[in-house]
């Protein structure tokens, strides 16, 4: 994947996968410091020790429509070749930890690409499952909680495609004032 946008995307969908309710997703960015981190955390079913030993191999996946699963293989590849590594904490029937650690300024660090985008998309897409967003930076902390923004509805569905515009330039207004590094797909 050529940016960390389809990573958290992908590692997301793992997360409903496992039945999840509640998926909370950081991202920081300390230039600085060299440090680009993600975090997905879910309370899905979890992972045995056997499974998280298991699940940074291409070739294995507990998915039963294709034979390979390349997004936590891929991701962790692209950590590593960034200067950084992939950490898994999972414990079955607790959920599920997933921390990316990357250097900020790595030449072979993909770009963040369109975080407002795949956050939103995930928001309107996924209404039954509660994300919760954080992006930090120096310069301060963006949050948004999709259920904050359902109950601000007021009955209008979030998949209403004026209300995805709203969301949208709302993230990428929000990640402006930081600094964010993001961009359009």
């Amino acid at each position: 994947m050529k940016e960390l946008a389809l990573h958290i995307l992908d590692l997301t969908m793992n997360c409903t996968r496992a039945g999840a309710t509640l998926v909370e997703i950081t991202t920081e960015e300390y230039p600085e410091e060299n440090l680009y981190r993600i975090t997905i955390s879910d309370n899905g079913s979890g992972m045995g020790p056997e499974t998280v030993a298991k699940v940074a191999d291409p070739f294995y996946t507990t998915r039963t429509t294709r034979k390979v699963g390349l997004g936590i293989p891929l991701l962790k590849q692209n950590a590593e070749q960034a200067g950084g590594n992939l950490e898994i904490i999972s414990q079955p029937g607790e959920g599920t930890r997933v921390i990316a650690t990357l250097q900020h300024g790595h030449i072979d660090r993909p770009p963040a690409g369109d975080l407002p985008g795949v956050l939103t998309m995930l928001m309107a897409g996924n209404p039954e499952i509660r994300f919760i967003y954080k992006h930090v930076t120096p310069r301060g902390i963006f949050s948004i909680d999709q259920e904050n923004v359902i109950e601000m509805l007021d009955g209008v569905p979030i998949s209403h495609p004026m209300v995805q515009q709203h969301i949208k330039a709302f993230i990428r207004q929000n990640l402006e004032i930081l600094g964010a590094e993001f961009g359009d797909a």
